[in-house]
């Protein structure tokens, strides 16, 4: 544990620089341009050979041991959110970081930089693959839409992206750590669909003739009241949410809005709770508009799986936490907010805990990382400790896991095919001379 420790720390100064640089210059999901190449340089600084993600910010690099064995993968997410009453978010864009994500990052760095150390792949086998990744808070659906347009992404998640471009192929373990105000560990956290809802109505002069339109604000606020009519039929232990946010709710003041547009996600803990409940939503968003005489187009995208935290893998980051000297609390607990990682769950063993450091609500404007010793340099450690356990002894710990592993999906074909599926989009009612033909979920 000393030799991890005094690795961790030659490289004090570099962790705690990076935390600054990137909390000082929040960017959101691929539009982390600063922020990857201040990561790219300091990597590449440290000898390494990355990968960088083509036409995307984010990339990688793999660390052969030259010994036989699995490959862990560890991850830091690059992406800030969106908070504009955040006192240190940026006054243009809004974008701060009030997840963490910057610890995260700089954590990643405090990890490559240990792992140059003289004698600390000792003893370990396989290969540790370090990736910074990007687009974890799924926002800016919009955008990423466009990305996805110009064939620049096929996902809106980082993870899902990376997976899908064969940038986590041969990887057998994965895991990241992400800042909160304790050290702890939950069983997962639900999955989602992402949607953009658009209400299409006719625009008329609100005084003078508001009769000859169709108010699409008003069929916009007829659909969330629908859904929220529905919550008593969700049931609890599917936990689902849906929580939408209008992007666009008019031109101007003196006309019927004609286009109003919404976005939200449908989250709930498992695929199947998930698929049927946006089934009524949209029922619900769809009648909204049939009330109101106007058309809704309903674009839903594959979100988030499911994360499900591995028992053998929590078992891991127990007992590097005890080499640690630090606290750790894993608790039974399903979180009813999304992440990427769980898309890695569906084919591989992973764990997201949380380190300590922070104060606040997440995602608000009170978050800060008020303790980077805990956030940044004690997690390094812990971290390693975790590679430690899983790659010593030839292996034999991170064999145990894979071999208990049952994976939801065979292969990530199988599982990217799935989300494939769940894409749909386009006007969901069809009128014919004024009246109704067809609505269609």
């Amino acid at each position: 544990m000393n030799k991890i420790s005094n690795a961790v720390e030659k490289h004090r100064r570099l962790i705690l620089d990076a935390e600054r640089y990137i909390w000082n210059n929040p960017e959101t999901g691929y539009k982390e341009v600063k922020t990857s190449k201040y990561l790219e340089d300091a990597f590449e600084s440290l000898g390494y050979e990355i990968v960088r993600a083509e036409g995307i910010t984010g990339f990688y690099t793999v660390i052969d041991t030259g010994k036989e064995g699995p490959e862990v993968l560890v991850l830091g997410e690059l992406d800030s959110v969106i908070c504009p009453s955040h006192k240190d978010a940026d006054p243009v864009t809004g974008a701060v970081h009030s997840c963490g994500h910057n610890a995260q990052s700089a954590t990643l760095l405090g990890i490559a930089a240990a792992l140059t150390e003289e004698g600390i792949l000792d003893g370990l086998c396989g290969r540790i693959r370090l990736c910074a990744v990007p687009a974890e808070e799924l926002l800016e659906i919009e955008f990423r839409k466009e990305l996805k347009k110009q064939g620049k992404i096929k996902y809106l998640g980082g993870k899902s992206e990376f997976l899908h471009r064969g940038y986590f192929d041969n990887v057998d373990i994965a895991f990241m750590v992400h800042t909160a105000p304790g050290y702890g560990c939950n069983a997962g956290s639900v999955g989602c669909i992402a949607k953009n809802v658009i209400y299409k109505g006719v625009a008329a002069h609100a005084g003078g003739s508001p009769w000859d339109g169709r108010n699409a604000l008003y069929a916009a606020n007829c659909g969330i009241n629908a859904v929220n009519a529905l919550r008593e039929t969700f049931k609890d232990a599917d936990l689902i949410r849906f929580h939408p946010s209008i992007t666009h709710g008019g031109d101007m003041v003196n006309a019927i809005p004609e286009r109003v547009q919404m976005e939200s996600y449908v989250r709930g803990k498992t695929f199947d709770a998930i698929v049927k409940n946006n089934e009524k939503i949209n029922r619900a968003l769809i009648g909204a508009a049939l009330s109101m005489g106007v058309n809704v187009e309903i674009i839903d995208m594959p979100g988030y799986a499911p994360l499900v935290n591995d028992k053998n893998m929590i078992a891991v980051a127990t007992d590097a936490a005890k080499m640690v000297g630090i606290e750790f609390n894993p608790d039974g607990n399903v979180s009813s907010g999304s992440t990427d990682m769980g898309d890695l769950s569906t084919i591989m063993p992973v764990i997201h805990p949380y380190s300590g450091g922070s104060t606040g609500t997440g995602h608000g404007k009170d978050f800060y990382v008020t303790d980077p010793e805990a956030a940044c340099i004690t997690n390094a450690k812990w971290q390693i400790c975790m590679l430690k356990i899983l790659l010593e002894n030839n292996g034999e710990r991170a064999k145990r896991v894979i071999s208990d592993f049952k994976p939801l999906f065979a292969s990530k074909e199988e599982f990217l095919a799935f989300q494939d599926s769940l894409n749909t989009c386009g006007d969901r009612i069809v009128y014919s001379d004024g009246r109704l033909a067809e609505a269609k979920l």
